[in-house]
């Protein structure tokens, strides 16, 4: 069974490693499946979360399917807006520059959507006392 993979970017216009990724015999290639279209669907799919539990499975799948690690937590200053949340994407070969962008961009669209997570997030981290 053929899986496919994700196509080389424009020369110059990432830093993704994937041909060194490629080249390497242990490396871990579970990042290369995720194509354009793949990527297309996950951000869709991380916009329209509703629930804490939702985004942490989300998570939890992106780690153990593609290796990606996401972090969300509530950043050092305090926290007025979804722009007050620390969302980062680890760094990790084969992963393209834009999807370390797109990924948070589309947290922070799906906490914008659901308030309601964001408070959960701030509750968990006992930013309202509830810890």
């Amino acid at each position: 069974m053929h899986i496919p993979i994700r196509k080389k970017c424009p020369p110059g216009a990432c830093v993704c490693q994937r041909e060194k990724l490629l080249a390497d015999p242990q490396a871990d290639l579970r990042i290369l499946r995720l194509t354009k279209e793949e990527e297309a669907k996950l951000l869709a799919r991380l916009e329209s979360l509703q629930t804490l539990p939702d985004l942490q499975r989300m998570q939890a799948r992106l780690h153990d399917q593609l290796g990606i690690q996401l972090t969300i937590a509530p950043g050092a200053n305090e926290v007025q807006t979804v722009r007050g949340f620390h969302i980062q994407v680890h760094d990790q070969p084969g992963l393209c520059r834009k999807t370390k962008q797109a990924i948070p961009a589309a947290v922070r669209r799906c906490l914008e959507a659901t308030p309601a997570i964001a408070f959960e997030i701030l509750d968990a981290e006992g930013l309202w006392g509830g810890a």
